[in-house]
């Protein structure tokens, strides 16, 4: 996680409204319960809340309430961590170190293939040498 700028009432979940399968994916996180916004990366000045633009293009930020980044495998733990039960114990789980390597791996697998999941199209697709 990162550091960032001003508190906030509740997180910020930021996803990439331009892949289908983040607009998907974040349309689950009401589901879920979670005490959080969720808004489009496009409709933010990314710089003034201190996110990475390059970074959030490849993982999912969440802006926390003090105003901390948080991306990838670590952003979804948040929302959990912000969700009822059993979802915040999943959080919990997400977040410790022992689920370091295996969280990153694992979101890294999901963003490499986001265009071939459901919802995904071409246009959610990663660039070749992104990495992710």
């Amino acid at each position: 996680m990162t550091a960032a700028g001003a508190t906030r009432a509740v997180a910020l979940v930021l996803y990439d409204a331009d892949c289908g399968f983040c607009t998907r994916a974040a349309g689950w996180i009401p589901r879920l319960g979670a005490q959080v916004e969720v808004s489009s990366l496009q409709s933010h000045d990314l710089e003034s809340l201190g996110v990475d633009e390059d970074r959030a293009g490849l993982e999912m930020p969440v802006v926390l309430e003090d105003g901390t980044i948080a991306y990838g495998h670590h952003a979804w733990a948040q929302v959990l961590l912000r969700s009822p039960q059993p979802w915040r114990l999943l959080g919990a789980a997400l977040d410790s170190r022992v689920m370091e390597v295996p969280g990153a791996a694992v979101y890294r697998l999901v963003a490499a293939n986001r265009g071939r999941l459901p919802g995904g199209t071409a246009a959610c697709a990663l660039p070749p040498s992104s990495g992710a």
